[in-house]
C-alpha cells in the first residue's frame, strides 16, 4: 500500500492496522536537514522539494509539504518581501493601511505571480519524483491570516471592530484569490490543500462566526469540488471555537498543544483525521526516549481513532534528528 492509499483508507474507513500516520510539519528543520539555508527553501522550490525528499527518506513522512511562510500570496497582492538567512521572511509593506486601500488591491493573476508559480512547480516536481504514491501537501493563507499579512494584524483587528463593512470587503477579496490559488496548486499536483488561519485563534467565538467561519465553508467547498482533500490549521488555543469548527466541511485539523483531542474529537465527532498536538518544545526538546514514551502514549490512547501523529504545529529547527526517529518510532509502534 503506497502512502497516498494510507492516507485514503483512514479517511474512507478509519485507522490502519499496525501502524499511525505520522504527519509532522517541517519547513526550517526540513531546510536545516537537506543542507539549505531557510531563505532558499521559501524562495525556491527546488531547494525545498528536495529537502522534503530528504527528509521523507530520512524519516519515512507519510506526506511531503509546500509549505514554507505565509507570504506567497501577500507577494502576489504587490508586496516586498525580505529573505533572511535563517529566520522567517519579513513583508516589508503594509499594503491596507485603512478602508480606502481596500478598492484599490489588484485581483492577482495566480500565474503571473512569481511565489505562486514557484509552489506551483513544486508540486509538478513532486509529482515527477513521486509517481502519485506520497500525499503532496499545497498550502493557502486563511482569509483572516491573507488579510492580517496586508493590513497587519493590528491595522486588521482595528478593522474589525470599527467598520465590519470594509472587513467583510478584503475577506471578500483575499477568499476569491486563495480560492483560485487553491484550484491552481491542486491541478499542479497537490493531493491536500492546507489553510492556515492561525490569527483565528486570536478572536473570540462572535467574531470568527460573524467574519470568517463563511468563508471558511466556503474555501473548503471550492477545495473539494476541485478535487482536493483539506487540511485546516489554526495554531494556538483553539478550544473556545471547536463548537464552530463542527460543520466547516474539512478532512483532517491540526491540533496545537493547548487543545485536548478528547475535547476536539468530542466537538468534531469520529470523521475528522486528527493529527497533533505534542508540545513542540516542552515534550520534543527532552531525550529521545521521552519523546518515544510521550508520542508512544498518545499513539496508544487514539489508535482506534483516525488520528495521526504530528507536533503541535511546525517541529523547531534544533529539534534533534533522534527526536523525530523517536516520533517515527512511536508511530509505528501498534505491533511492537
Amino acid at each position: 500500500m503506497t502512502k497516498k492509499q494510507k492516507l485514503d483508507h483512514v479517511l474512507r474507513h478509519g485507522p490502519l492496522p499496525g501502524e499511525t500516520l505520522f504527519l509532522p510539519i517541517l519547513m526550517h528543520f526540513a531546510a536545516r536537514h537537506g543542507g539549505v539555508s531557510y531563505a532558499e527553501f521559501c524562495a525556491d522550490h527546488h531547494a525545498r522539494v528536495a529537502a522534503n525528499l530528504a527528509c521523507l527518506e530520512r524519516f519515512d513522512l507519510d506526506c511531503v509539504t509546500l509549505m514554507s511562510d505565509p507570504y506567497a500570496e501577500t507577494s502576489a497582492f504587490g508586496a516586498r518581501i525580505e529573505y533572511l538567512p535563517e529566520a522567517v521572511p519579513r513583508c516589508r509593506d503594509v499594503l491596507v493601511r485603512d478602508a480606502s486601500d481596500i478598492d484599490a488591491l489588484p485581483m492577482p493573476d495566480v500565474f503571473r505571480s512569481e511565489r505562486c508559480l514557484d509552489r506551483l512547480r513544486g508540486a509538478e516536481r513532486f509529482q515527477r519524483e513521486l509517481r502519485g504514491t506520497v500525499p503532496v501537501i499545497g498550502w493557502v493563507e486563511g482569509p483572516l491570516a491573507e488579510a492580517c499579512d496586508l493590513a497587519d494584524m493590528t491595522g486588521m483587528f482595528t478593522l474589525l471592530m470599527m467598520d465590519p463593512d470594509a472587513s467583510h470587503r478584503l475577506l471578500d477579496h483575499v477568499l476569491e484569490f486563495g480560492k483560485a490559488f487553491a484550484a491552481a496548486q491542486i491541478e499542479a499536483g497537490c493531493d491536500i490543500i492546507g489553510i492556515g488561519d492561525a490569527a483565528c485563534s486570536q478572536v473570540d467565538e462572535e467574531t470568527y462566526r460573524t467574519f470568517v467561519r463563511d468563508r471558511h465553508v466556503e474555501l473548503i467547498e471550492h477545495i473539494h469540488s476541485r478535487g482536493g482533500i483539506v487540511k485546516f490549521h489554526v495554531c494556538g488555543n483553539t478550544t473556545h471555537l471547536l463548537p464552530s469548527f463542527a460543520g466547516l466541511g474539512f478532512d483532517l485539523i491540526d491540533l496545537d498543544w493547548p487543545v485536548g483531542i478528547e475535547d476536539a474529537r468530542a466537538a468534531l465527532g469520529p470523521d475528522v483525521l486528527v493529527t497533533g498536538n505534542i508540545d513542540p518544545v516542552e515534550v520534543l526538546e527532552r531525550p529521545a526516549d521521552g519523546v518515544y514514551d510521550a508520542c508512544r502514549a498518545l499513539v496508544d490512547g487514539h489508535r482506534a481513532e483516525r488520528y495521526a501523529l504530528a507536533g503541535g504545529c511546525e517541529i523547531g529547527v534544533n529539534t534533534p534528528p533522534d527526536n523525530l526517529l523517536a516520533m517515527l518510532r512511536a508511530a509505528r509502534s501498534h505491533a511492537a
